[in-house]
């Protein structure tokens, strides 16, 4: 492979890029200051831009300079992790299986979507959770093999990736047992009455709710709103209000929040998602996961999606 530039021209304006100027970078680098600018301007003149300008007393990125730090960034933070995958590589045999999932998405429910690979016998499982853009990134640089999340791919991705449903699952109300008893009277309408605590907008089936409200005519007293599922889940076990939940893993919720069903969420379902960056998936715990999405209370039928 040729190349018009050097890497490690690249990786000096890196450093350069992350100590925010060239006398930090030398130090970093333990080089003389005048070395490491002769680098970078090695690197400039081999791309054809200036990546670095005069701005006060120090350096500010060019527009060029924005676009390579971003390239250069991929670049060796994937470098860094080359040690421990080689490391991985020669160690004992593993199924190595990287996940992403997104805030708003139950881990009750993760759970239960990978439920077929968890008796995997040599499975070394990473979960990394996050905002879908962060995840989306890291799916297109393959340190993820999966993502789950409550919604599709955005259609505006700069990656083409799959989007494989997995189901979904009617929402019911709980609270902890004191309040579900007062909920119960009078219920839905009660619910403008009792504290109710709700996912945030940010959350996909955040805007369902606010539908069922509305055609109910209940005007909820929203005590609070959380982005992360299990979070909503220790406040409402707590008594700080009504709160919704996927019934799919009713059972699972009651054991462990040792909470009450108050009642149904009539037409509301959370939806599941895989995203993926193949078309034709590979990787076998992958494959597992798609190939039981029948198994949740309500399926749906696969629905792949592109990024033109």
């Amino acid at each position: 492979m040729s190349l018009s530039f050097s890497y490690r021209h690249l990786y000096y304006f890196w450093v350069v890029g992350k100590e925010g100027g060239i006398s930090r970078a030398a130090a970093r680098l333990d080089m003389a200051v005048q070395t490491v600018s002769t680098q970078v301007r090695e690197l400039e003149r081999s791309l054809g831009y200036e990546l670095l300008k005069p701005a006060g007393r120090g350096l500010v990125l060019t527009e060029a300079g924005v676009a390579a730090m971003q390239q250069a960034e991929q670049i060796f933070s994937l470098g860094e992790h080359l040690p421990a995958f080689v490391r991985d590589a020669v160690s004992a045999p593993s199924m190595r299986l990287s996940v992403g999932i997104s805030n708003g998405l139950p881990k009750l429910v993760v759970r239960s979507l990978m439920q077929p690979v968890m008796d995997e016998p040599h499975l070394r499982l990473l979960c990394r959770e996050g905002e879908i853009s962060e995840l989306l990134a890291d799916l297109a640089l393959h340190r993820l093999d999966l993502l789950l999340t409550d919604r599709t791919a955005p259609p505006n991705v700069n990656v083409k990736v799959y989007s494989h449903s997995l189901g979904a699952s009617p929402l019911a109300w709980y609270a902890s047992p004191e309040l579900a008893a007062v909920a119960r009277r009078g219920f839905p309408q009660s619910l403008a009455k009792v504290p109710v605590i709700l996912p945030t907008p940010r959350v996909a089936v955040r805007a369902p709710l606010d539908q069922w409200f509305e055609k109910q005519g209940v005007r909820p007293r929203v005590a609070g709103e959380f982005d992360d599922s299990a979070l909503l889940k220790t406040f409402g076990a707590s008594g700080m209000g009504v709160f919704p939940a996927a019934e799919m893993v009713h059972d699972e919720l009651v054991t462990r929040y040792a909470v009450k069903r108050v009642g149904p969420c009539q037409g509301v379902n959370e939806q599941f998602f895989a995203i993926g960056s193949e078309k034709k998936v590979q990787h076998p715990l992958v494959q597992r996961i798609l190939n039981v999405r029948m198994a949740l209370s309500c399926p749906l039928p696969a629905v792949a999606a592109t990024r033109p």
